[in-house]
């Protein structure tokens, strides 16, 4: 008998590449799996990492009517033609795109997995519009899962749907591969040569945040609670590219570019080594579905100070592996830098936890086998 056929929709393929790393290979031992989202190299990756059929469908991220239509019937299109059992999405408009089709298509399993939710920042009549588009999307899917239980609660509190809404395993897409997120994997000289290579002594404390250089992810408010810090022998690693829109403040740029304790240095394919040279992750963010980088972090044994939001306030146990400050707040902010650096014992305690933390809750494997054992369950309802 032929196995069930799957289809994973994201509206970039960087989104199947990245966010769904090795799952596609452990599913398709289950199912026949084909993977579509706009092509480019990410895409091609996907293919031959995970051994899965690849089919290029474009999709505009933003609000495009006609383009939207035309990827509309091409989903459909593909759908009439392959006949899979699920049609699971991510990302906001492959999964509209993806559970119109799949509906109109007579996919029986049409699944969504909700990240992190964009309406809740908005306001507005745009507020309105994806409220609207999400409550479209669910309308038209069989089952929603929300990746971690502040955006089930998002979408409980703003009523985008009344079906039934459970996060997979303990939260997020993917889990972490805490084989390949472990401390022993960057030896001692790599260590070393990349602490001459940024200029930092063996005698410095390092702050390293992790992702894009943007306001909503308050690396304002970290700069300017560094420059208050006060303490000698303090660095801030800022880890991840600059972009235009939602930039940072002029003063904010300008001591980063002066400040010889502050190192950017962009976008890295491997933070591995930026995470086991640094003490302590500082994410303070405004708004996340369920970070990655908290868990790699930890994974690494590096303890957290992230901000009160969805997915960081799940992985973060407050005074176990890290701790916990209201967003938009440099005071508080400032005050637990100060804390993780200058009180050592409750520094050590933390780090402790850290990497145990992440691996009885988010090990890759774990998540893996509760999707399986929930796309089982799906298709027994049919």
């Amino acid at each position: 008998m032929a196995a069930n056929k799957i289809i994973r929709t994201a509206t970039v393929a960087m989104s199947l590449n990245i966010l769904l790393k090795g799952q596609l290979r452990y599913l398709n031992q289950f199912f026949d799996v084909l993977a579509v989202s706009g092509y480019d190299a990410d895409l091609e990756t996907v293919k031959n990492r995970e051994g899965v059929s690849i089919v290029s469908v474009t999709m505009k991220r933003s609000i495009a009517p006609f383009q939207d239509l035309i990827s509309l019937y091409r989903l459909y299109k593909l759908f009439k033609k392959e006949r899979p059992t699920i049609v699971h999405s991510i990302t906001p408009k492959a999964g509209l795109l993806s559970m119109v089709a799949a509906k109109y298509a007579n996919v029986p399993v049409r699944i969504h997995t909700f990240t992190g939710l964009v309406f809740p920042a908005k306001k507005g009549l745009f507020q309105k519009l994806l409220i609207l588009m999400d409550k479209v999307l669910c309308w038209h899917a069989t089952h929603i899962i929300p990746e971690g239980a502040g955006v089930k609660q998002d979408l409980l509190d703003y009523k985008i749907t009344k079906k039934p809404l459970e996060v997979i395993a303990n939260g997020n897409v993917n889990g972490i591969d805490t084989t390949f997120f472990n401390s022993n994997t960057i030896s001692e000289q790599q260590q070393q040569n990349l602490r001459n290579e940024l200029g930092i002594d063996s005698s410095d404390f390092v702050f390293v945040f992790i992702g894009r250089l943007v306001a909503d992810k308050g690396i304002n408010e970290l700069v300017r609670a560094f420059l208050s810090l006060e303490i000698p022998n303090c660095k801030l690693l800022l880890v991840g590219p600059y972009e235009t829109e939602d930039p940072l403040q002029p003063k904010t740029l300008k001591a980063i570019q002066q400040n010889d304790s502050i190192l950017s240095v962009g976008f890295q394919h491997d933070v591995r080594p930026y995470l086991v040279i640094s003490d302590c992750l500082v994410f303070p963010s405004y708004r996340e579905g369920f970070p990655n980088v908290v868990m790699q972090a930890g994974a690494m044994g590096l303890p957290s100070i992230v901000t009160d939001i969805n997915g960081s306030n799940e992985i973060i146990i407050e005074g176990f592996n890290g701790t916990i400050v209201p967003s938009k707040n440099v005071t508080a902010l400032l005050r637990a830098m100060i804390r993780i650096k200058e009180d050592e014992t409750w520094r050590n305690q933390l780090q402790s936890n850290a990497r145990s933390s992440i691996i009885s809750r988010y090990e890759q494997e774990l998540v893996w086998e509760a999707l399986l054992i929930k796309y089982k369950e799906f298709l027994k309802v049919q």
